[in-house]
């Protein structure tokens, strides 16, 4: 008898004990889930004040194997050689020059926020004149402008070109765009923006993707996480943020944990069609109603079989002529039937009533412009 309890406690023991671990794998399970349909605030916002500034310059590549600007064509790379050269102290006696070794270009790049004097930064350069090729230049002191007119970097170095030409005198070839190179910190910063991160006491978070819904789960994210009311959705792209008391001198910290807070982002039902390349993306939350479709193709088969005609034998007028014999067959698919595309709540399900037409993505394409204009197909519809 003593037995009998001891195994049946045992057994109760050891079921409370498996339910317990079942329940907890479900919880570890449905955590996981749930962690991996939320983003950070980082990857979906940006905060104002805290981005790049536009960078731009002319200059001159020099170094080039002949590939260069023709001077008669583009007056300003002679204009800027003679220039410099007068500003290095080199007098020109006579201004007819004839150089096919230099190109006149732009460069341009970013300056990251919070850039600091001496720091590098990567340029892009993109030629102005007739060069066929920039391999082998190298990029010459080049000041860097931003919007106000101020230098605030300078640009020198080596190009780097990813395409390339190639021809003769009855064949060419190009790969890429060898008149875009780049020069990988190639830019040296000279001049700060000029502000103070710790001097705000209100920041300006926007959202990449503008969305209301989105705005209220940053808001609501932002003050249970700091427990109190900081964070003000004002529209569906912009929320303000108060920064509290305990950062104030400190701003960088407490945007390092705002931006480390998890959100799960909503977004617009869309189906997006690239009818060139015949592209289809669909977004996770489009829906359709029940609809009957079918899909028929007309195709169309000429084959020419030409007949040699011949005079009979012996005779004495006639002539060999080949007479033109056209077969046309036209298939019309007239046994394609109606097909129930059923009600499909989920993208899966969606994907699976496509594919189960039987049709390519080309024919895809008109059965969903057809869906929506028929008003079964819940969702923007793209076409580009």
């Amino acid at each position: 008898m003593e037995l009998d309890q001891f195994l049946h406690r045992w057994n109760v023991a050891s079921f409370s004990k498996n339910l317990i671990f079942i329940l907890l794998s479900f919880y570890a399970i449905s955590a996981q889930i749930a962690q991996a349909a939320q983003v950070r605030v980082k990857d979906i916002t940006s905060f104002e004040s805290v981005r790049y500034n536009q960078l731009i310059g002319y200059g001159l590549v020099v170094g080039l194997p002949g590939t260069g600007d023709r001077l008669t064509n583009t007056p300003f790379t002679e204009v800027s050689i003679i220039s410099m050269l007068q500003r290095l102290g080199v007098a020109i006696p006579d201004a007819n020059l004839r150089t096919r070794n230099v190109a006149a270009v732009m460069v341009t790049a970013r300056l990251p926020a919070f850039a600091r004097n001496g720091s590098a930064i990567d340029v892009s350069v993109a030629a102005m004149g007739d060069t066929t090729d920039l391999r082998g230049g190298m990029l010459l002191a080049t000041p860097l402008l931003a919007a106000d007119g101020q230098v605030y970097a300078v640009a020198q170095g080596q190009l780097s070109v990813s395409g390339f030409a190639a021809g003769g005198d009855a064949a060419s070839i190009t790969r890429g765009v060898p008149t875009i190179a780049s020069v990988a910190n190639g830019a040296l910063v000279e001049r700060e923006m000029g502000f103070n991160l710790d001097d705000f006491r209100s920041l300006r978070m926007r959202l990449r993707n503008p969305d209301f819904t989105t705005a209220l789960r940053v808001e609501a994210a932002i003050n249970s996480y700091f427990d109190a009311r900081i964070a003000k959705a004002e529209d569906l792209s912009t929320i303000v943020i108060a920064v509290p008391e305990r950062f104030q001198r400190r701003v960088a910290q407490f945007l390092g944990e705002v931006e480390a807070l998890r959100v799960e982002p909503d977004q617009l039902a869309r189906v997006v069609i690239d009818e060139n390349s015949g592209t289809i993306v669909i977004g996770a939350d489009v829906r359709i109603s029940e609809v009957a479709v079918t899909l028929g193709s007309i195709t169309i088969e000429v084959n020419e079989q030409p007949v040699v005609s011949q005079p009979a034998p012996f005779a004495e007028q006639g002539e060999t002529v080949v007479v033109p014999r056209t077969n046309i067959g036209v298939d019309d698919q007239s046994e394609a039937r109606f097909q129930l595309l059923p009600e499909a709540p989920t993208l899966q399900e969606l994907v699976a009533g496509l594919n189960a037409l039987g049709v390519g993505p080309r024919d895809v394409i008109s059965v969903l412009q057809a869906i929506k204009s028929a008003g079964a197909l819940h969702a923007e519809l793209i076409i580009e």
